[in-house]
């Protein structure tokens, strides 16, 4: 029994952790395949591809925040060499999402975008979280991680904020059944809330040490 124990925590190696990478590539562009695959058969292309996305979007948020606490439930600290490609996606699929509203439903009119923007708060807590989502993207390279050094860590706690403004901009922009964006809502709260628990539970710990 203790060998089985030790040989279902043995970590992995690098060639395995290779090829998991590879494989959640090829997973994460399932949904992209999903969407080019039916959006010739929607009512609405436009908005079929904008609410596709956008639910996808927030799917790798909550999905790249779950990270953190399988590995410490798990044990399993390679978990985090996944986390980064999880984010990326989650910026992917914003991308698209982005440019689809920009694009496809105001033709690259940046008046009429900015004036969305400006005037509708769903697509204002919308541009934030993609402004700060590309942010994260931009420093998510090992450079940024050595240059920034300690302010890397704090930058990149953003993607509470993120998560947390996409939950927002998914329930402002529903209009009538929140059925969805409450889902969203209590999985982004657990989440969240066992973070609040964990770092609690530290700070109990080490002021017992410090006794």
């Amino acid at each position: 029994m203790h060998q089985d124990t030790m040989a279902a925590t043995r970590p992995l190696t690098p060639r395995h952790i290779t090829w998991l990478k590879i494989a959640l590539f090829i997973v994460c562009l399932i949904p992209a395949a999903w969407i080019a695959l039916h959006v010739t058969s929607a009512v609405n292309p436009v908005e079929y591809v904008t609410h596709q996305t956008g639910t996808w979007t927030l799917n790798f948020l909550l999905i790249t925040l779950c990270v953190t606490p399988l590995r410490i439930i798990s044990g399993r600290n390679e978990l985090l060499r996944f986390r980064r490609m999880l984010g990326l996606f989650a910026f992917f699929y914003v991308c698209c999402h982005f440019a689809t509203w920009f694009g496809l439903d105001h033709l690259f009119d940046f008046g009429a975008m900015w004036h969305d923007v400006v005037k509708r708060r769903f697509i204002t807590v919308g541009f934030i979280a993609f402004v700060l989502m590309a942010a994260l993207a931009v420093t998510s390279n090992a450079a940024s991680v050595r240059r920034l050094k300690r302010n890397w860590a704090r930058l990149h706690k953003a993607i509470y904020a993120i998560a947390i403004l996409g939950v927002v901009h998914y329930w402002w922009l529903v209009k009538r059944d929140i059925t969805d964006p409450a889902i969203y809502a209590v999985l982004l709260a657990i989440l969240l809330g066992w973070r609040i628990w964990r770092a609690q539970q530290q700070q109990r710990q080490a002021a017992a040490r410090a006794r």
